[in-house]
């Protein structure tokens, strides 16, 4: 008669390791598709003439705080 060992906790260790990796790699997915929508909006408004911002009622000085919010949330 052969003698077994339970590897349960082990198994809890390893899957506990496992979801705290994939739960970080998913934050750090989320982080990178905003400052992607981040650098998309600040980019595109940066490349706005005066009067077209003017046009849109964007003051030049606005563009980051309006690109924050748009990623953020802010």
């Amino acid at each position: 008669m052969a003698i077994t060992r339970s590897n349960s906790a082990l198994d809890v260790v390893i899957e506990t390791g496992r979801t705290f990796f994939h739960q970080k790699m998913q934050q750090m997915r989320e982080a990178q598709v905003k400052r992607r929508v981040y650098r998309a909006t600040f980019v595109e408004l940066s490349s706005l003439s005066e009067r077209g911002l003017n046009d849109l009622g964007i003051p030049r000085s606005s563009i980051k705080r309006l690109a924050l919010e748009t990623a953020y949330g802010v």
